[in-house]
């Protein structure tokens, strides 16, 4: 069996008044992300561990914010496209781990959502879809407030 692994990385800027969305799921929150589609930072974080696990390039490559195309794009759908990506070259995903750096919202009651939300686009069991929440104790950009980052790794399989 072959194996391959794949870390991606995102940020974006927060701004009063705009919705926020991670992992496929809209966060209660008065402050949103600033992005060129529905900014889910937690999903564009785990295209690019994907996209990287089969050395296809990054979110950017394949959905450009040059591209009105993807302008206002619910991330579920480029989700599901690099999931086609995956499949098309014979793969199939093990498991995932996205770990969610924000001061505020707390997250910890969207959690189960995200992992329901994300499991059956990624042909898994939600046991195998790790979300994780956290802060940078007021420390960076993050700390401020100004902004969320997000880590993903992804492992690929295939027979």
């Amino acid at each position: 069996m072959d194996i391959r692994i794949g870390q991606g990385y995102d940020v974006h800027r927060l701004q009063a008044g705009l919705k926020m969305y991670l992992c496929g799921v809209e966060v209660s929150s008065e402050i949103g992300f600033v992005a060129h589609s529905d900014g889910d930072v937690a999903i564009h974080a785990l295209c690019d561990a994907l996209l990287g696990a089969l050395a296809l390039g990054d979110i950017g490559k394949h959905f450009p914010d040059s591209s009105a195309a993807y302008a206002g794009i619910d991330s579920k759908i480029l989700l599901s496209r690099v999931m086609q990506m995956v499949s098309a070259q014979g793969w199939s995903v093990s498991n995932v781990d996205i770990t969610i750096a924000l001061q505020a919202p707390k997250l910890a009651k969207f959690i189960p959502q995200m992992r329901s939300t994300l499991a059956p686009l990624l042909g898994l069991d939600e046991g195998m879809v790790s979300v994780k929440a956290t802060t940078t104790e007021r420390l960076g950009f993050v700390g401020r407030g100004e902004g969320c980052e997000v880590w993903a790794v992804a492992l690929l399989q295939r027979p």
